[in-house]
């Protein structure tokens, strides 16, 4: 497996080793050693797993202390602009994001630490989503920030016609709007 670093610290893209043969294709795609001997200390508890079709964008989500949860996201079919957004307020890229196309086909992962909005576009005509959490869904911890939040500006990949938001997600209050940070 190699740990691709992105310009946000704590946040990497993981490419797993692929052995092909005239079978198919095997690859670990979950290894608590490998990711502890990386620096990745996660203990995930629960696995969550989504269906959408083209054009819908989901995000960008997150809870809050002390129900803050890390994500690792993969794709079992399909592909998707995967997004995660920096809002630790003492980091230097805080408020940047970071985008990668992960599909079923490049079997690459995002894994998203706590203190980040998680959000992805469906660039497929459908998509299944697979991700990891280190923490159990608490409703009254649950926060976003708008998908189309001028400040983040973040290219979906998405025609404007085509794009498919939840009611819930509309709502969602722009990032200088939030009144809640990490530390």
């Amino acid at each position: 497996m190699n740990i691709e670093k992105t310009f946000i610290a704590d946040l990497v893209v993981l490419n797993p080793s692929i052995y092909n043969d005239e079978r198919g294709y095997f690859f670990e795609a979950y290894n608590q050693s490998k990711f502890n001997k990386n620096g990745i200390e996660y203990q995930f508890i629960q696995d969550n797993q989504s269906f959408s079709k083209r054009g819908v964008i989901r995000g960008l989500h997150l809870q809050i202390n002390p129900f803050a949860q890390a994500k690792l996201v993969r794709v079992l079919e399909g592909e998707i602009l995967d997004v995660a957004v920096d809002l630790r307020k003492n980091s230097p890229t805080y408020g940047k994001h970071f985008s990668v196309v992960l599909s079923s086909e490049n079997k690459k992962q995002l894994m998203v630490p706590h203190g980040f909005a998680h959000g992805f576009s469906v660039l497929s005509e459908t998509a299944s989503v697979l991700y990891k959490v280190d923490q159990i869904y608490h409703k009254e911890s649950e926060r976003g920030i708008r998908y189309d939040d001028p400040i983040l500006a973040i290219d979906w990949q998405i025609n404007p016609e085509e794009v498919i938001v939840s009611e819930k997600d509309l709502i969602l209050p722009s990032l200088n709007e939030v009144n809640w940070s990490f530390e």
